[in-house]
Parts: structure tokens; C-alpha cells; sequence
């Protein structure tokens, strides 16, 4: 395949042809470069592009192959990471401007882990400030490769972009209120917010450390389970990092939903959500049953208190990551990281304990509802493929960011994985996604429906036009 040609298929498709010997990683990674130089100043997807270690890397993985040791479906395999992950070759400034010239010692876990897979890691992918809702003011936020006109996506606006316009085969992002979801709807790729603890979070920048969640995003669900796979399981230097054994994500893979139980409640999935986001899910729902599913109808906990409590939980956490820096550093902040911390000072501890006796009731509720079903569907959220002019006035409205995160902050409040598929276009070409949520820690059945679904539809393999 002619280079020009690549950069559009799936990470694990590269990946077995570079094991077969079919393509080298040179190649691979400086295509990837070569097209990163010619987009990027465009795009602003990257943050820091590591050209010359990628192509070490590549190399390396090159001799390897070559004499016979192959590491798994990554290896060799050119990718990107959220510039919030540490690493020792690269700075990290996760998005703001004091961190602008921080050289991390060591990488992050994730990051460590990618490496050991064999992966090529192209760079360090633009993210909205301290990995909050805005860019910080003196950065250039990356532009969404459909219509520069619609939001990119908060906070891993990089990683949905680099994506997207395939200028990597794969990205980590972070999921703090939506952070992976919301720049995977925005960009029409697939991505996967892990149970969390999933994955270690050790090296990379916090925001709020009971809500963070690091996983992938990538063309595909298969993929982004190939990338799970790598980076995922227990670390001693992250104590909440849970102990399970990491399964095979991808050794079950019937392309059938036969026998799964998918749990809709109809009314919250539909109140107050606009036709394009209503079609997607309506469609995909319709899907799921042709592929053998069971549709149950259920009825979820009302989030609403989950939408209020996150802004002062998250600032509360995020007050205490920011600590060293804030609020001595204050006029170097952005307003929106800013005022989040400032929220988070003003709660009192009876006003944290509060939220934290809500959240709990809120969680075991969720859980039981997985009694009964192993699948929640519900949309990415209310309003499909906002423009950058809507987004503007998003803190001028409540109703507007209620509709933001009626369906993601509540699976970050209880920790529950989730991937993100996409599902269509607007009538003037934004993507528009759903999402399936999951139990604890059964991510693999989250990877198997999203590939079913994948198996039998086209809007993951659709790409933007760009020369």
C-alpha cells in the first residue's frame, strides 16, 4: 500500500502488516510525520511532536520484528499521547502555561507501558487547561477536522483531532466529566473510558484525582481494546490501580450480540435530546437488536444531583492538585481552571461530605441496575456536533452544560466504563455518537459490542477530507 494510503486504516490492521513484514515502522512513522508537518500548523492538534525518538523507536521495532520477536498488536505501531501523561524525552505541560517547560525524569506508566508494547509514540497531544473545560487562553485550541466551525471537543481536543485527521493510528486521552467521550463524538472516533483504576494513573497530571480515568481513543473498537490491553492493570506506584489480571480484549469477538441484555430507559435518552442525537441512538438501538441483543426497559437514577455535585467535587480535588501552584500562581491561570478551583476553596467540609454520601447512594444504585442488564446505551449527549459559537456561551447556561453532561459526568461520578461509537452525521456533516456503559471491570464485553456494531456499519471507517 502506497504511503499515502495509510494513514486512514485501523492501528491493528498496520500493526499486522508491519509484523508481517508487509510495511516497515520507519515508513509507517514518518508518514505519520511527514503528514503531522504538512497538516498540523492547520489542525493544532500537537502540543510537542518527538520526531526524532519516534523514528528511534520505529527502528528498534524494526530490528525486533525483523529477528523474530513480535511484542503484540502494537508493536511497531506509530501513536500519540495527551500531553498530561509524563514523559522523560518530552516536556509535559498538560496544557498550561507554568507547566510550559516541565521535563518530567521518568514516563508515566501509560506511557512506559506503550513502549514495553513496542508502540512508536509520535508526541504529545494538545488538551484544554489542566485538563478542565477551556484552553488556556495563550494556546491555539486544535480545530475539528470536519468543519472547522464545530467544537473539537474538552478535554482531549488533541487526541480526538490527531485521531481523527489520522495523524496517528491511536491517542490516550483522559475522562474526567467526558474528556474522552466528547472529543470521540465530536471527532467521529471510538473511545474508551475504562472502570476506574483501571488504568494506573501514576505521572499523569491530575485534575481531580476520584474522577480521572486514562484510556484510548481510536479508529475503532477492536483498537482501542488493543491499546487497553497494553496499558492497562495494577501498578505499585499507583496503590488505587485495582489488582485483577488484565483480560484478552481481543479473544472474544463474535461480531453477535446474541443474549447480551442492553438496559434503555426511554425517557431519560430522550427528553430534551435534539433529532440528530435522538436518530443516532434510535439507529443504533435498532442495530444492536438485529445483531441479537435484548432490549430491557429500565429506569435509571435521576443524575440531576450527580450534574450539581460534580463542579464542587471536581474543584475541591482539583484545588488540592493545584496546591503548589494555586492560588500563589493565580494571574497565569485561565479563568475557566481558575474558577473551578476557586468553587472548590469556597465548599466547606460538611459541604463535601454531602457530596461524597450522594455519590455513594448514586453509585450503588448504578450498580444494581447491572443485576438486571450488562449493557446501559444511552447518546454522547443531548445536542449533537455543537459549533465553537454555541460552546462560547456554554457558562451562560445552565441548561446548555446540564446538556453537556447529562451523559457522561454521572459515569465518572460512579467509575463505570463506557465506549463511545459513532453512529452518523448531522444533516451538515458533524459526527454524532452514542454510547454503551458497562459494568465494573467488563471493559471486554464493552470492546465485543462496540466491534458488532462496528462489523455491520460504516461511520467509524468514514474520515474527513483534507489534501
Amino acid at each position: 500500500m502506497p504511503t499515502r494510503d495509510l494513514h486512514y486504516c485501523e492501528l491493528v490492521e498496520i500493526g499486522q502488516r508491519i509484523q508481517k513484514r508487509e510495511l516497515s515502522p520507519v515508513e509507517a512513522t514518518q508518514a505519520q510525520l511527514d503528514r503531522i508537518a504538512r497538516l498540523d500548523g492547520q489542525l493544532k492538534s500537537y502540543a510537542y511532536v518527538m520526531a526524532s525518538s519516534a523514528l528511534e523507536q520505529a527502528h528498534a521495532a524494526e530490528r525486533e520484528i525483523g529477528g523474530g520477536k513480535v511484542r503484540g498488536p502494537l508493536h511497531g505501531v506509530p501513536i500519540a499521547v495527551k500531553d498530561l501523561c509524563w514523559t522523560r524525552d518530552a516536556p509535559t505541560a498538560a496544557g498550561m502555561k507554568i507547566y510550559r517547560d516541565n521535563r518530567p525524569t521518568q514516563d508515566a506508566t501509560v506511557v512506559a507501558r506503550l513502549k514495553e508494547a513496542g508502540a512508536v509514540i509520535l508526541g504529545k497531544l494538545q488538551l484544554t487547561e489542566g485538563a478542565y473545560a477551556d484552553h488556556h487562553p495563550d494556546i491555539d485550541p486544535p480545530r475539528n477536522p470536519w468543519d472547522a466551525t464545530l467544537w473539537s471537543g474538552a478535554s482531549s481536543s488533541g487526541s480526538g483531532v490527531a485521531t481523527a485527521a489520522g495523524l496517528c493510528y491511536g491517542s490516550l486521552g483522559s475522562d474526567t466529566g467526558g474528556s474522552i467521550r466528547f472529543p470521540s463524538a465530536a471527532n467521529g472516533v471510538t473511545g474508551l473510558k475504562p472502570t476506574w483504576g483501571r488504568v494506573s494513573r501514576y505521572g499523569v497530571f491530575e485534575l481531580a484525582a476520584t474522577l480521572d480515568h486514562i484510556g484510548p481513543m481510536a479508529r475503532s473498537a477492536v483498537d482501542c481494546g488493543a491499546i487497553l490491553g497494553a496499558i492497562a492493570g495494577a501498578d505499585p506506584n499507583d496503590p488505587t490501580a485495582v489488582l485483577e489480571p488484565v483480560p484478552d480484549y481481543l479473544a472474544d469477538l463474535s461480531g453477535s450480540l446474541r443474549g447480551t441484555r442492553i438496559g434503555v430507559d426511554r425517557r431519560w435518552t430522550s427528553e430534551g435530546v435534539d433529532a440528530a442525537a435522538t436518530k443516532v441512538f434510535q439507529d443504533a438501538l435498532r442495530v444492536a437488536a438485529d445483531l441479537g441483543a435484548e432490549i430491557h426497559e429500565i429506569v435509571f437514577p435521576d443524575p440531576t444531583a450527580m450534574i450539581t455535585d460534580w463542579f464542587p467535587l471536581c474543584g475541591v480535588e482539583t484545588a488540592v492538585a493545584h496546591e503548589a501552584t494555586y492560588p500563589s500562581r493565580k494571574s497565569e491561570y485561565g479563568p475557566g481552571l481558575a474558577g473551578l478551583i476557586d468553587l472548590g476553596l469556597q465548599q466547606s467540609g460538611k459541604d463535601y461530605q454531602k457530596i461524597v454520601l450522594r455519590r455513594e447512594a448514586f453509585k450503588g444504585m448504578v450498580r444494581a441496575l447491572f443485576e438486571k442488564v450488562d449493557v446501559l446505551a444511552v447518546p454522547a449527549q443531548t445536542f449533537a456536533a455543537p459549533t465553537l459559537a454555541k460552546m462560547a456561551i456554554l457558562g451562560e447556561n445552565p441548561e446548555l452544560i446540564t446538556g453537556l453532561l447529562r451523559f457522561s459526568c454521572p459515569f465518572d461520578m460512579t467509575g463505570s466504563p463506557t465506549i463511545t461509537l459513532p453512529g452518523g452525521f448531522t444533516a451538515s456533516g458533524g459526527p454524532v455518537a452514542f454510547q454503551f456503559v458497562g459494568r465494573h471491570l467488563d471493559e471486554a464485553r464493552l470492546v465485543a459490542a462496540g466491534d458488532a456494531f462496528q462489523r455491520v456499519t460504516d461511520w467509524h471507517r468514514r474520515h474527513p477530507s483534507l489534501l
